[in-house]
């Protein structure tokens, strides 16, 4: 699964959802079937980011050159988890997002330096993500749009580092996966289809992985990007699905027979009340959507002139004939 040779680098940007909520409701759901829970011994969300763990391993092992990161998308918060973030500005580290290991750590177990340093980084900051001061949950929805905004920036700044040590931009790739659990929220429609299209405009595939409910957002996304869209219903084969699945860079999909979205839904929400709607009113000069007519736009604050009802074509009334025939 090499694509572009050993001369290019693949860049794999993963959003992990870590809504507490959702997770939460699975781990429930979980321990009402206490057959499963003796052959594992371990929460749901725990054992798909250790799958999550093991793709992003095997996605540096396909070559030297490639690179990782992970972002927790939580409820209040964007964490890279990997690579650290350097201090309390949120920006990560410049040094960990290559595949070359800067700082010395030894292996205790007889594992590859590079993934021990890649997992002991994610556990722990998993770990303060879940365990931090003030741990209550803000709110209910996951913000996506935020993490998809921070990997497209991370992507950036990737670029830039890479037209500084003037490598072949025709061998660089870069690409998102998304693994959603949390239901969507049309409240962040705007925000995501500016990502979307900017995602578009610079070449980088948007990819997802859905284990809950269905995601017109990211169907929207992947069909734009030529992105692959997967919805699963088994947690436990999630690994499978990553390897088999995402784990081919776009120039290797070429050649497989890969699954394909049928039915994606393409209704808008509306910019008014944040709704998704199948027939609305379309400002002609912003493109704004709206559930109900309005005489001024409420974006670029346009005024529409009101036309009235045609008016009536009235007959013309025959005038009465003289006598004889002559009309008057």
């Amino acid at each position: 699964m090499g694509g572009t040779g050993a001369a290019g680098s693949d860049l794999l940007v993963v959003i992990f959802d870590t809504n507490p909520l959702w997770w939460g409701q699975q781990e429930q759901a979980a321990k009402k079937q206490p057959a499963k829970n003796k052959q594992t011994g371990v929460t749901p969300v725990t054992e798909c980011l250790e799958a999550v763990m093991v793709f992003l391993n095997t996605h540096l092992m396909m070559r030297p050159s490639n690179k990782i990161a992970l972002i927790a998308s939580h409820t209040d918060d964007n964490r890279f988890l990997y690579p650290r973030q350097r201090g309390n500005s949120g920006s990560p580290s410049a040094s960990a997002t290559g595949g070359v290991v800067t700082e010395e750590r030894g292996s205790v177990d007889g594992r590859y330096e590079l993934f021990k340093h890649v997992d002991d980084d994610i556990i722990e900051e998993f770990r303060s993500l879940v365990n931090r001061e003030g741990g209550a949950v803000a709110g209910t929805e996951t913000l996506l749009a935020g993490a998809l905004a921070k990997a497209m920036c991370f992507i950036h700044q990737d670029q830039k580092n890479q037209t500084a040590v003037a490598l072949n931009s025709k061998h660089y790739c870069a690409r998102i996966l998304v693994i959603k659990a949390a239901p969507d929220t049309s409240s962040q429609y705007m925000n995501m289809m500016n990502i979307i299209f900017t995602a578009q405009k610079q070449n980088v595939v948007i990819d997802a992985c859905v284990v809950g409910n269905q995601s017109s957002l990211l169907q929207q996304a992947c069909k734009i990007t030529a992105g692959i869209y997967l919805p699963i219903t088994n947690l436990r084969s999630l690994l499978q699905y990553l390897l088999w699945v995402f784990l081919p860079d776009a120039e290797t999909r070429r050649s497989l027979v890969l699954p394909q979205t049928v039915n994606i839904d393409y209704r808008a929400a509306c910019f008014c009340h944040r709704t998704l709607i199948e027939i609305g009113y379309v400002c002609s000069v912003c493109l704004s959507i709206f559930c109900a007519f309005t005489p001024i736009c409420a974006t670029c604050h346009t005024t529409f002139k009101l036309l009235g009802p045609p008016p009536a074509k009235t007959k013309k009334k025959k005038r009465p004939a003289a006598p004889g025939g002559i009309l008057t």
